[in-house]
């Protein structure tokens, strides 16, 4: 799948990756702040590191001079890191006030970027997080005293939610409000959440959970077959469904269009529908995902999954 990025977008990676001058990508050494965020796991990983020039009697009026940062991410995170170190410079923050830098503000810098790809935002400003986190630290700066609540144990600590990122309750609450996600699509753009096995969306505790605690219960389309009304849920059992083949083939490209393919696109992969009869709907993974050693489980876990969940319970995926 090719993203449509913008020109400027396209320019800060261009020039990052070839090492133009003005750029960030690197690492400094002996910093005054480092931090990480993201897994090589998971295919995104960014370590942020930034120089100050330090205050001689106050901490906190040190100014971040040089910023740089390493990722294992994609275009987008490459040009997200690159936008997130010229605002630090170019605004002359102190690392407190670099802080206040949104992942909204990355997006207009680079003047727009994939809705799926939104999380690579996230990242930068999370590794700066850290990184400030550090800098407090080695300075002796109580950020709580301040009014500044960075809680670096929130991965570690708390309830985990979406198993396959290890990203836990405490932190799935604070960025479903800090950045108004209203879906579990939402969540997965920003911060991939639910985007591998999917089994966190609707489980007890999950996602929607989350999002019904802080938004309220919201209308879904989504519908167990014990929440059916007794005509539907009989005639589904009959395979009555009043769905014709053309509209219920319509109705699993949608779904996999909305759903499924966002979340393939993000580790650089994509699924073809090759055949559909009755439930059974036969599939060939692409791109990345296609020689994945995962690819079973991604059919299994991510693809049926979603088809069961927003389709027919008895939907079944076959690879071919």
């Amino acid at each position: 799948m090719t993203w449509n990025y913008s020109e400027k977008t396209t320019k800060l990676f261009m020039d990052a990756v070839q090492g133009r001058p003005g750029t960030h990508m690197g690492e400094i050494a002996n910093p005054d702040g480092i931090g990480e965020h993201g897994s090589i796991a998971c295919g995104d990983a960014l370590r942020f590191t930034f120089r100050v020039d330090r205050h001689p009697t106050d901490p906190t009026r040190d100014v971040i001079t040089e910023a740089r940062y390493l990722t294992f991410g994609c275009t987008s995170a490459i040009a997200a890191s690159e936008a997130l170190c010229a605002l630090i410079e170019q605004r002359r923050c102190t690392p407190i006030q670099a802080l206040s830098i949104t992942n909204q503000d990355i997006v207009d810098y680079l003047e727009g970027l994939p809705e799926q790809k939104i999380h690579c935002s996230v990242m930068g400003a999370e590794a700066l997080q850290a990184a400030v986190f550090n800098w407090a630290q080695r300075r002796g700066v109580d950020l709580k005293a301040l009014g500044v609540d960075i809680t670096r144990q929130e991965q570690e600590e708390g309830r985990v939610v979406c198993t396959c990122f290890g990203l836990t309750e405490p932190y799935l609450k604070r960025k479903i409000r800090e950045l108004n996600l209203r879906s579990i699509a939402d969540i997965t753009n920003a911060v991939k959440a639910g985007g591998a096995c999917m089994s966190c969306h609707h489980k007890p505790g999950g996602l929607q959970d989350l999002l019904d605690e802080i938004w309220g219960r919201q209308p879904t389309e989504f519908r167990t077959d014990a929440e059916l009304p007794v005509a539907q849920f009989i005639a589904r059992a009959r395979g009555e469904d009043g769905l014709s083949p053309y509209q219920f083939a319509k109705k699993v490209e949608r779904v996999l269009d909305e759903y499924v393919r966002p979340m393939l696109a993000q580790d650089g992969g994509d699924l073809e529908v090759v055949d559909i009869k009755d439930t059974l709907v036969y599939c060939r993974l692409k791109g990345a995902c296609a020689s994945c050693v995962g690819a079973h489980q991604t059919i299994k876990f991510m693809v049926e999954q979603a088809l069961k969940d927003r389709v027919d319970q008895r939907c079944r995926v076959i690879a071919v």
